[in-house]
């Protein structure tokens, strides 16, 4: 039986929420102001692809592969990218809504979050070395266990890491920030 395999298509304001979504591999494809939420992509493989104001609240991502996919505008409540296919797993997300979903355990070097908002996101034990995040807030994130060596938060805020808990070394921080490191001393800083 032929899989389905899609390539170089742009899909524009589609709810697969409501249709479904169909299992196949998708390849610098483009997907804008489509609506993903609650809908099954598990098996699905995303390949160089776009998704820009696009709605992903809670949609299954049980071995959905996602290679060289960037993700901006977009809002992205729960979800568990830890169940994911983690064969060449790399994306990044830029100004999208990240908060109560799970990078648990992933390796995911380089990896680039700007402009976003990841409020209780779960990082406990991923590999996020090299990792940048750039105008990010991440209240409530937890890292534990978290390898963060050469990581930039120099431009995050809302953070708490402890360093006795999680590999910081080589991290950027800025002046105004470097401070949350110190969370669980509760210190008074002035």
């Amino acid at each position: 039986m032929n899989k389905l395999y899609v390539e170089g298509r742009a899909f524009n304001n589609e709810n697969y929420a409501e249709q479904g979504f169909a299992e196949g591999e998708y390849e610098n494809c483009l997907f804008s102001h489509c609506i993903f939420a609650k809908a099954d992509l598990s098996g699905v493989v995303f390949i160089a692809c776009e998704f820009d104001n696009c709605g992903w609240s809670v949609a299954k991502l049980q071995s959905t592969s996602f290679q060289e996919v960037k993700f901006k505008n977009s809002k992205m409540l729960g979800l568990r990218f830890d169940e994911c296919n983690v064969f060449l797993l790399s994306f990044e997300f830029e100004n999208c809504i990240l908060n109560f979903s799970s990078f648990y355990k992933l390796k995911l070097k380089h990896i680039q979050f700007k402009y976003c908002k990841l409020e209780e996101v779960d990082f406990v034990e991923a590999d996020l070395t090299k990792s940048i995040f750039e105008h990010c807030d991440l209240i409530k994130a937890v890292f534990d266990n978290t390898i963060l060596e050469q990581a930039d938060f120099r431009t995050a805020v809302n953070f708490s890491i402890d360093p006795m808990l999680n590999p910081i070394q080589k991290a950027k921080f800025s002046a105004h920030n470097v401070a949350t490191l110190l969370n669980k001393y509760k210190l008074t800083i002035e």
